[in-house]
């Protein structure tokens, strides 16, 4: 790679980014995409080579923003960073080593699949010294209109990992398929897990899944959160012994205390520390335990100053509030006495995670205002509706998540078997500005003093302009 070229490269890119429209999207990765048209995306690896200590990539299917905030907290108060989340691309961290100065990198990277994902692309020219899972369920089940079977999502996200030679993967140890990413690289790197050892926390309908080394159906002596937990195989395979764990809770309405308590490897300074300590944070869902534990051991894991682990962590949880979590993401809004949960849940994970935060408050009659998925998303559907059910909502009103109608009308003659007096609402994705009017207003007038509203769709547009309209009116 000519040096001449990536410098000129660098250049326009520097001049040319801040006069991009600044936001979602291109915006953030317009000094990204100005270098890798004129030098080319192995160029990245050039100026990647400018982090005095390394980049750290973070991915799954849920949590990735969550994590990847709560880090950026933790580690800019000992380290200056460069980073980048919510614009998932080779582009946008590229615009991060461009105009953003640090010596260590912090950079979300969602992946649906490996032609539009290019993991194994990113992972050679970033060569990153931290690859993180939070974990890894069914999401979106076609990418650009086409069927994206699960067994290919996987092997995206194993990619991201699977040609590292030096560094630390942080990895979910209760998620089975997270678990063997880490188990599989023992051999080449050090693996830092991070899970729940407590009885304090247990899922009471829990999902049992395949093997993801075998196939055969996994054997669970405890359930955490759907397919997290504690599991077995037959063949072998079983959950790793923990790094970093969550020991003990105690919940209150106003507050959770959780215990931690850690024994890994630091990057940084190559040699193992340990700790142990409570933290105070609000009373976040169950969800936002594990992007806790995740972020937590990964910010021990790569800080250069240890010996303020405790403290910093201290700091940076026992001050927070909701305002971490990202645009669009579920949350309950108080409107004159009714309760509206409403958020974004693309998957079985994340709808269950937002039912199991939406329980807290429900005390009567609910209804439940469900957004569909698309065509070839039928696995996904099901895996609402397992949950949908079990919320048994005395009314429930479906509408399209995305783009068909048709396949929208198809899922809600299933619910409607269940739920005779369900209603539909074909309402277009084309014409969002109507969609997220009548949305409100299905909510604002509803009968019910409990609604939850959740399922596929844009995850922070509709769903944030959607909360702020029960807010301000």
């Amino acid at each position: 790679m000519s040096s001449v070229k990536v410098n000129i490269a660098k250049v326009i890119a520097k001049v040319g980014g801040p006069f991009s429209k600044l936001g979602p999207g291109s915006g953030k990765s317009f000094a990204g995409i100005l270098f890798t048209r004129i030098a080319g995306v192995e160029a990245v690896s050039e100026i990647s080579k400018e982090l005095k200590i390394g980049s750290i990539i973070l991915t799954g299917t849920n949590g990735k923003t969550t994590t990847t905030t709560l880090l950026i907290k933790l580690l800019s108060t000992d380290v200056q960073i460069r980073s980048s989340f919510e614009s998932n691309t080779i582009n946008a961290i590229a615009s991060a080593f461009i105009q953003q100065k640090g010596d260590l990198g912090v950079f979300e990277y969602g992946i649906r699949n490996i032609k539009y994902g290019i993991p194994d692309t990113v992972q050679r020219v970033v060569d990153p010294i931290g690859v993180v899972y939070t974990t890894i369920s069914q999401e979106h089940a076609q990418v650009a209109g086409v069927k994206n079977p699960f067994d290919e999502y996987y092997k995206a996200k194993r990619l991201l990992s699977q040609g590292m030679k030096r560094g630390v993967i942080v990895t979910n140890a209760d998620d089975p398929r997270t678990a063997l990413l880490g188990l599989d690289k023992e051999k080449d790197v050090t693996i830092n897990y991070y899970g729940i050892e407590t009885d304090g926390i247990e899922d009471i309908n829990g999902e049992s899944v395949e093997c993801p080394k075998c196939g055969e159906k996994l054997t669970y002596s405890k359930h955490f959160l759907n397919h997290r937990g504690i599991f077995t195989c037959s063949c072998g395979f079983k959950r790793p012994e923990l790094n970093v764990k969550l020991t003990d809770v105690e919940f209150t309405p106003d507050s959770w205390k959780l215990s931690i308590a850690g024994d890994l490897f630091n990057y940084t300074v190559s040699k193992n520390v340990k700790f142990n300590f409570d933290i105070t944070v609000p009373p976040f869902g169950f969800h936002n335990i594990y992007n806790t534990l995740a972020s937590i051991t990964t910010y021990a894991t790569f800080t250069p100053k240890v010996e303020n682990i405790e403290s910093t962590v201290k700091g940076v949880f026992n001050n927070l509030d909701m305002s971490f979590i990202p645009p669009g993401r579920f949350e309950v809004v108080d409107i004159g006495g009714k309760f509206v949960g409403l958020g974004q849940g693309d998957n079985a994970d994340a709808l269950k995670i937002n039912a199991m935060f939406m329980n807290q408050y429900v005390d009567g009659p609910l209804e439940f205002i469900y957004t569909t998925p698309d065509e070839y998303e039928e696995e996904i559907f099901e895996g609402h509706f397992k949950i949908i059910k079990s919320m048994n909502p005395d009314h429930v009103i479906v509408v399209p998540g995305r783009e068909s109608i048709d396949k929208a009308r198809e899922y809600y003659e299933i619910v409607k078997k269940e739920f005779p007096d369900a209603e539909f609402y074909p309402l277009s994705y084309e014409e969002m500005d109507k969609r997220i009017e009548k949305l409100t207003d299905l909510a604002r007038s509803s009968q019910y003093d409990y609604v939850i509203m959740t399922g596929c769709g844009e995850e922070q547009a509709m769903w944030e302009r959607i909360k702020q309209n029960m807010i301000n009116r």
